[in-house]
């Protein structure tokens, strides 16, 4: 049976769904990278709120999603943008999601880092966003888990210079118990931080950057890299320190950055491994094994959707996410904290579908195909 998929010129396509999703199963760890797939949050359906209102998260659906994320062996990176940090989610509701998912990854063993970032603030004195990066860091702390220091809108708005990120990032450096992993994410992720590091000159921003990690790099475990941007990964993992790593962020060109050249590779800390969980996994594990042209022949076939999940606005790619975790059944409904459900169209809903279903993506083709019947009734589409 075909399903009829509305397409960005406003007509309706046939497209006939895979009827047998990808064979994939957990396996062992892995041995040649480090890899965090950043996970979202699963709203509550039934709690009657507002864009406005505090998130309502579904706790149980929510941990649920990040057992199936450390059964394949990936990391799981929390509070981050992909749960919609600053997007629906403040600073109460990921202080209880952090909280919550430690001890999950303690009872289970999973690997889990979680974003520190100053969400408490609208905007204040560099004094303030010190004091609200050094709460938000001894909670991290605190439960055990990993700190990402992630980038500061109220840092960007308050610094006057490189000065200032160099001192604020120091001090946290000095203080932080263990080595963190620094974020640096792009204004096509949050507008808010166009200049990061003093500079909207990306050279020079790196440049600061870079001086940050020299001061400080047995405080450094690592950098995770938001900027879509493949040659500039390349040219700034090549320029760190000793035993610091590069992870990449880039939803555009994971495959080749993750896979490296002769002179390094990255690791990852990617959104889009979300959804390409068992994928992912079972790709890292080829690639544990020498064999670079079995990863890629794995991987780069995903490249195509994550691309169109992140397509500009990117920012608004959670609701991609989500829909995929729904269609795949990891949770019960499409509906996200902030009703950022209605933040893409249809059209590049269901070319999200048709891509992930290409893929193998649904571990139960018929459900996802169903979903996205009802989705597209919803919205007025005939079959």
């Amino acid at each position: 049976m075909t399903i009829r998929l509305p397409g960005a010129d406003g007509e309706l396509r046939a497209y006939t769904p895979r009827s047998e999703p990808l064979a994939l199963s957990p396996g062992a760890p892995f041995t040649s990278r480090t890899v965090f797939s950043a996970a979202h949050v699963v709203a509550d359906p039934y709690a009657d709120t507002t864009p406005d209102s505090p998130a309502a998260v579904d706790w149980d659906a929510t941990l649920a999603f990040r057992r199936h994320l450390w059964a394949q062996g990936l990391g799981v990176a929390e509070a981050m943008d992909t749960a919609q940090r600053g997007m629906g989610l403040d600073w109460a509701g990921a202080a209880e999601l952090i909280r919550r998912s430690a001890a999950e990854a303690r009872a289970v063993g999973g690997r889990i880092a979680c974003g520190v970032g100053t969400d408490q603030l609208v905007s204040g004195s560099l004094d303030g966003v010190r004091a609200a990066y050094e709460e938000q860091l001894a909670l991290v702390e605190g439960t055990g888990a990993q700190a990402i220091l992630m980038a500061s809108r109220a840092l960007c708005a308050a610094a006057s210079g490189a000065e200032d990120y160099l001192e604020v990032y120091g001090h946290l450096l000095r203080q932080s118990a263990e080595p963190v992993i620094l974020h640096w994410l792009g204004p096509m992720f949050d507008p808010a931080l166009e200049g990061y590091w003093g500079s909207a000159d990306l050279d020079t921003a790196t440049g600061t950057f870079l001086e940050v990690i020299a001061a400080h790099p047995d405080k450094v475990d690592g950098v995770k890299v938001s900027l879509l941007d493949a040659q500039r990964e390349i040219d700034l993992r090549r320029r760190l320190p000793h035993g610091v790593r590069c992870y990449t962020g880039d939803d555009f060109n994971y495959p080749e950055l993750i896979a490296g050249d002769e002179r390094g590779f990255s690791h990852a800390l990617l959104g889009i491994f979300d959804p390409l969980g068992p994928l992912a996994a079972e790709a890292v594990r080829v690639l544990d094994t020498g064999d670079a042209k079995g990863f890629r022949e794995l991987l780069d076939p995903t490249v195509e959707l994550s691309r169109h999940l992140f397509q500009a606005p990117t920012r608004f790619y959670k609701t991609g996410v989500v829909l995929l975790a729904w269609l795949a059944g990891h949770q019960s409904h499409f509906t996200m904290v902030g009703g950022l459900q209605s933040a893409r169209s249809l059209p590049h809903l269901a070319r999200a579908y048709e891509l992930a279903d290409g893929l193998g993506l649904f571990p139960d083709p018929a459900l996802a195909e169903s979903r996205m019947r009802n989705l597209l009734a919803v919205y007025g589409v005939a079959q």
